[in-house]
């Protein structure tokens, strides 16, 4: 067996084992949530200097000074989240939570009905 045909063989049954799990889902669903609720709680946080130097050069800012009297010290970004995004983030963290528990044991794409056979 040469090394492509390995390969070929790992990677379709890496595709199989792939599939989203029952635990998977619940993790994705509660870390969705959990954030919704932190997106609620807060009215805005400000990013460190580095964090706010690398949004500056992503989006082609030069960062503004904050005072005349230290210019060397480069603004720090204060974002402030919209009120709906905390809401978004718990009601699709809920669903999935929600999926999860409703599921037998791996959410594959398949229903979850048994198959017709005819005798």
């Amino acid at each position: 067996m040469d090394m492509a045909s390995a390969e070929a063989a790992e990677n379709s049954q890496g595709a199989s084992a792939m599939q989203l799990k029952r635990s998977h889902l619940l993790l994705v669903g509660l870390v969705l949530f959990f954030m919704g609720v932190q997106f609620r709680l807060i009215q805005s946080f400000t990013l460190s200097e580095g964090s706010s130097r690398f949004i500056a050069a992503q989006m082609g800012n030069i960062p503004e000074r904050t005072i005349a009297a230290w210019p060397d010290v480069a603004a720090r970004k204060v974002v402030e989240p919209p009120n709906w995004l905390g809401l978004a983030l718990m009601s699709v963290g809920s669903v999935l939570t929600l999926k999860s528990l409703s599921m037998g044991g791996k959410a594959a794409a398949k229903s979850h009905r048994p198959e017709y056979r005819p005798e």
